[in-house]
């Protein structure tokens, strides 16, 4: 007797424990996943060759492949370029402030006179980009890139009036 009574408050007590259990997963909140930038839909996008003057505030060019694109004059504030290859891009004269361009290839670009003014421009790369006249006015850039534009650096930006030199705390 002793043994099935014991067994029966165990069963007892396992049973209120899958009980609460149960009811704690039956009420647990569902958790959505965004999907990243890269797989959205990104019909309204619509990449061409000769982007000039385009107003793009705000879109989100993440993982994209902008080689030889002209985007001068172009309206980019608060965009998003991380890992982006842009290589060859033209930005002369854009507005990029509060961009954000993580490891993103800026080798052989026109930054002349572009404003990089408040910009997250962490890991990438600047080899060989023009950037007479360009404004770095509060950007993030590592040591080794600020170091390299430094050694370069010419030019007054024609909106703020700071030269590049100054801009970037040379």
């Amino acid at each position: 007797m002793y043994n099935l009574s014991s067994f029966l408050k165990r069963l007892g007590a396992s049973l209120v424990i899958f009980s609460l259990l149960f009811v704690l997963l039956i009420n647990a909140p569902i958790a959505y996943a965004k999907r990243p930038p890269e797989i959205r839909d990104m019909k309204d996008q619509q990449i061409s060759q000769d982007m000039h003057g385009r107003d793009l505030k705000g879109y989100e060019f993440v993982k994209a492949d902008l080689r030889g694109i002209d985007m001068s004059q172009t309206d980019l504030r608060g965009a998003v370029f991380n890992n982006s290859q842009l290589q060859g891009i033209n930005l002369k004269e854009a507005d990029l402030e509060d961009v954000v361009a993580f490891a993103s290839v800026f080798e052989d670009a026109d930054l002349r006179d572009a404003n990089f003014t408040d910009a997250l421009l962490m890991e990438s790369v600047f080899t060989n980009a023009l950037i007479d006249g360009a404004d770095f006015t509060n950007a993030v850039l590592n040591r080794l890139q600020k170091k390299e534009l430094c050694a370069r650096a010419e030019g007054i930006n024609s909106v703020s009036g700071l030269s590049t030199e100054e801009s970037l705390g040379c």
